[in-house]
Parts: structure tokens; sequence; C-alpha cells
């Protein structure tokens, strides 16, 4: 298969809205290769700039390094020819290495560098950390700025100095300040990716700081939706952004925010909603309940209805 060059895909990504799909499991908690299949070629018969396997949405946290090969490589084999296919590496550096070598041999256009599990670390020990994976793979990385891998803007430009194929960053905190001092400073040398949960409610915002596409957890199950929601951002259309986000979003997340972890559980619920049985997440998420799967449905049932 034929390397995708960093700068290929940083071109790429910057193009279009960005898919994070769902990770589906059986009723054993087994990865679900097939229905897992089925629902990217499904979210790849839209227009999307890039798919992440094996990302929070995709529950990448609770998979084995053996599972997550296994899902890129899933990805790779159903839409890699169709959508670049970016792969996780996540944990401590030694294991993200490991992941990140496995993505390049399995086939997939980039790396998103997760944050470290669990341990506190430093500016400098997150630049060695970072550094490290970069180095290990052709792959361009982005890397994922949130929880304790917070990177401050002289971390940002050190690694982008340092390290020729970190093509991007993306942004899980959500600081104006921190993002404007690291885009006044790093430029477009790097792309900016939006990753806050529901990345939509600071698009619009965040569009004035070179974050020019976010990760939509949303197009899982109303891919028109995000599609309308996502041109309207890049045409700064606020009356549509904001009757949209008074419409959908603001009622999602009032859901979504009822109990930790629901992130995830909810765009799983939404894909069972609209016909697609998006199953259950594996713990230590919970589902949400029956009285809040029927209020997200109604809520689906809305946006979809003729106007």
């Amino acid at each position: 298969m034929t390397l995708t060059l960093p700068a290929e895909l940083a071109r790429q990504l910057t193009t279009g809205l960005l898919s994070f799909p769902v990770t589906h499991f059986d009723d054993q908690g087994a990865f679900d290769e097939i229905r897992y299949r089925d629902h990217l070629a499904w979210q790849a018969d839209f227009d999307v700039a890039g798919l992440f396997a094996a990302g929070g949405t995709g529950e990448g946290f609770s998979l084995t390094s053996q599972e997550i090969d296994e899902v890129v490589r899933s990805a790779v084999h159903e839409v890699g020819s169709r959508v670049p296919v970016i792969a996780p590496a996540t944990g401590g550096t030694a294991q993200a290495t490991a992941q990140a070598s496995a993505a390049q041999h399995a086939g997939a256009a980039g790396i998103l560098l997760m944050p470290p599990y669990l341990t506190e670390a430093s500016q400098a020990g997150l630049i060695a950390h970072i550094s490290a994976v970069c180095q290990v793979t052709d792959l361009g990385v982005i890397v994922y700025s949130r929880a304790n891998a917070v990177l401050e803007d002289d971390t940002v430009a050190e690694l982008a100095e340092r390290n020729p194929n970190l093509i991007g960053l993306k942004d899980g905190v959500g600081d104006i300040e921190r993002m404007t001092r690291t885009y006044a400073k790093v430029g477009d040398r790097l792309i900016y990716i939006g990753g806050l949960p529901t990345a939509e409610t600071f698009a619009l915002p965040l569009l004035q700081l070179g974050v020019n596409t976010y990760s939509s957890a949303i197009y899982n199950f109303v891919p028109h939706f995000a599609l309308r929601f996502f041109g309207a951002v890049r045409a700064q259309d606020k009356d549509s952004v904001y009757g949209m986000i008074n419409d959908f979003i603001i009622p999602y997340v009032d859901i979504r925010n009822r109990a930790r972890g629901y992130a995830v559980s909810i765009v799983k619920a939404g894909l069972t909603a609209v016909g697609r049985d998006g199953g259950r997440v594996r713990p230590p998420l919970t589902d949400l309940t029956i009285e809040e799967r029927e209020e997200l449905a109604a809520l689906i049932e809305k946006i979809n209805r003729p106007s």
C-alpha cells in the first residue's frame, strides 16, 4: 500500500469534516468486525475528509493493542481506498511507539497520538514522548492536547521544529489564550483540529483561531445534519449555526452531561435510534437509560423531520 505523505494528509484533512466512528462490540463485548465495517462503509459514503479509527469515540482507551490493530486493519481494508484512515497511538511511550509502527504496517494514513495513560508529565517529558512516536514512523502525526498532556505554545513550537512529520494539533482543552498563543507562534506549520466533546458547540468561535475542522461524533448517526452544520461554520453563517445549536446541539449536550462517559454512550444510542444498532459501550462506560434513549430518539426525529 502506498504511503500517504504527511504534507498530503495535512492538506486532505483540512478540506472537510472529520469522522470519529464508534467501535462495535458483540453481546460478549468482543470486537464485532462485520458491524463495524458496515458502519464505516456507510460513513465513507458521505463527503468527509478523514476517518479516525479507534479514537475516543471509538473507545480506543478500552481496546488492547491487538484489538486496535484489528480495528485499524478492518478500517483500512473497508474504506482506506476512499478516505484516509488515521490510527491511534495510546498509553506510555513504549506502547505508543509500538502502535504507531503497527499502524504504518497496517496501511494507515496517519497517527493520532493520545495522551499518556494516568501519569502527569512535564512539558519536557511530553516533548520526549511525542518525539519518540514521530521518530518511529514515516506517517503524519497529530497530537491530542488534553487531560494529562496539555501542550503549551512553546512546547508545540519546539515539537514542530524537531519533528517534520508532526502535522497537527488536536485541541481538547478550549483555552482561548493558549490556542491564540500557539497559533501566533506556530501559524500554518500545523493543522488545528477541534477535539472538545461535541465539538460543534465550539466550532464557530475556534474557526478564528485557525481551527478549521473538528472531530464530529454526531456524524456517526446524523451525517446529513453534521455536514450541513459544518458547511454553515465554514461559511460563517451565524444564524444557521446558532439555529442548529438551539434546535439540536444544546439539548443533545444536556443529555450527554447527565453522566460521565456519556460523550461516547450517547453516540451509540444515536446510532440505534436511527436503526443502525450502535450496541453497548464497554465498562467503565455506561449506557444511556431507557428514558434518555427515548428523549434522544425524539430529538433526532425532530431534526430529521422534513421542513
